[in-house]
């Protein structure tokens, strides 16, 4: 706990400074030029209190985190509202996303990596390797573009984007519906988020499969199937559920970009516009809240290995 504690407060640190050595003028960015050049200095001196410029860095970081210790985020300088409020609603639609597209790509992922590293240098393998090595290469907001132009403009079959219809009021918008504007987005996200896994488990799989008990067990005769559930299973899916959680951070990246392309209203479009409009409070939160997700999802990627595979809990105990 000590040690992500002390994490935390790295990253807040590193993302406070980073955010105050931002070139972006706060006023010229949300309030414009021309209104600017039409106000008076009594007018402009209550926006620069109003969004904190001037105040000594220190002083503004330290007010910051003994209220962020406190619980309180402080209020949103673009959406006028408790930073809570807004996280809320934000992250319930980012977490929808990501969860489906997380799951996808760490099954997808492990599935072709142990085909491809039992089938070392046939066809499944290549097809496998090829599909990682492109998709590894391609921006995602590119993926996102393509898809956006196939399946929703040529073909018309989903939705261009946001994450409910348009028209359609809170309480007339279903699951079914939030499902439907998030295939897209979650697919993009599941396509770039499989090669990762499935390369990892490829090669950890081929190390598996020339060791001594995997050739003692063919020579049993054992069948593939027996020979990956009995001996393969365990050994490739603690590295690889390791990987999955770790990337976690990976997705949230990805969602970034793909909810701006997919115009979806999330954790990372609400980034996205808190560092163009130097919204500090609610970037600073939405920073905080996604290191969390990171370093969580370690910490239970951790403890699960040992569930997993008994010989490192116990070894450890022996410790």
């Amino acid at each position: 706990m000590i040690k992500m504690f002390l994490l935390l407060l790295a990253v807040s640190i590193a993302a406070f400074a980073l955010m105050t050595a931002s070139p972006v003028d706060p006023l010229q960015a949300n309030v414009g030029q021309t209104a600017l050049g039409s106000m008076s200095p009594e007018q402009i001196q209550k926006l620069e209190e109003y969004w904190g410029v001037g105040q000594p860095p220190v002083q503004r970081y330290m007010a910051w985190l003994k209220d962020f210790i406190r619980g309180d985020m402080g209020v949103s300088l673009l959406y006028r509202q408790d930073v809570t409020k807004v996280i809320a609603v934000k992250l319930a639609n980012s977490l929808f996303l990501m969860i489906i597209a997380w799951v996808m790509s760490g099954l997808l992922g492990f599935i072709l990596g142990a085909l491809a590293g039992m089938n070392r240098g046939k066809l499944i393998d290549k097809v496998v390797r090829g599909y990682c090595l492109l998709i590894s290469s391609t921006p995602a907001f590119w993926i996102a573009m393509l898809f956006l132009i196939i399946f929703g403009v040529w073909l018309k079959i989903l939705p261009i984007g946001l994450s409910v219809p348009i028209g359609v009021e809170a309480s007339g918008v279903t699951f079914l519906d939030r499902v439907y504007h998030a295939i897209l987005p979650a697919f993009t996200l599941s396509i770039t988020g499989i090669s990762n896994i499935a390369m990892h488990t490829r090669e950890k799989m081929i190390d598996i499969c020339e060791s001594d008990y995997m050739l003692f067990a063919k020579a049993r005769g054992e069948s593939t199937w027996e020979i990956f559930k009995n001996h393969g299973f365990r050994n490739v899916l603690a590295p690889a559920m390791t990987l999955q959680f770790a990337s976690i951070s990976e997705i949230f990246g990805g969602s970034v970009l793909v909810e701006q392309v997919f115009s979806y209203p999330g954790l990372g479009q609400a980034a996205v516009s808190a560092g163009l409009g130097s919204d500090m409070p609610l970037l600073m939160a939405i920073t905080m809240i996604s290191a969390l997700l990171v370093f969580g999802g370690n910490l239970i990627a951790n403890l699960l290995y040992g569930v997993i595979d008994p010989r490192i809990r116990r070894g450890g105990a022996v410790r």
